[in-house]
């Protein structure tokens, strides 16, 4: 694809990046995240469930937050954990109703997907470096009691964020032409 004339929205799905360390000190605040996630929150979504609920950890609850979540993981692990989970600036832990009907099911979780996606170009126009995580800890029982996640609920990440100065180098993707292929019928 020829970038000099791809458009704007193009330029910014293509430069957008997953920051996943080297954080400034700049703080993100609940009213940026808020404001993102208004615009972010009108993603495709059947029937107009909108099945997604947010949970923000700002830097003053990041280090309880960290510790309480790293505390469920091996006596071992959990100073990595902690550490790994005070890197960011602020986390949104992203969650969504879980129907019983296997294809609400997936429809709930690709809206919640494309909802994230909005987020991510959003924040990153405005600098704000996130990154999706999905380690093992959301899928743990007792990390979902301590966020108070329900019986119907799946927690589809935690999102890491902070501002940052280096932007993360470009991975190259595999080409359309070799992932694309026409029916034959």
């Amino acid at each position: 694809m020829d970038t000099a004339n791809s458009t704007e929205l193009a330029k910014l799905i293509r430069e957008r990046r997953a920051v996943k360390k080297g954080y400034t000190d700049k703080k993100v605040t609940e009213e940026v995240v808020r404001s993102l996630l208004d615009d972010a929150i009108w993603a495709p979504n059947h029937g107009m469930r909108e099945p997604w609920r947010f949970i923000f950890v700002g830097e003053e609850e990041l280090p309880n937050f960290a510790k309480k979540i790293a505390a469920t993981y091996p006596e071992e692990r959990q100073q990595n954990r902690e550490d790994y989970l005070n890197e960011p600036n602020a986390i949104l832990v992203v969650v969504m109703e879980e129907p019983d009907i296997p294809k609400q099911w997936e429809e709930n979780y690709a809206a919640t997907a494309a909802m994230i996606q909005n987020f991510w170009l959003l924040a990153w126009e405005k600098q704000l470096g996130i990154c999706w995580k999905t380690n093992p800890h959301i899928a743990d029982p007792e990390v979902k009691k301590i966020l108070g996640v329900g019986d119907h609920e799946k927690i589809v990440g935690f999102i890491h964020m902070g501002y940052f100065d280096e932007q993360p180098p470009a991975k190259e993707r595999i080409s359309v032409d070799d992932k694309f292929t026409r029916f034959q019928g």
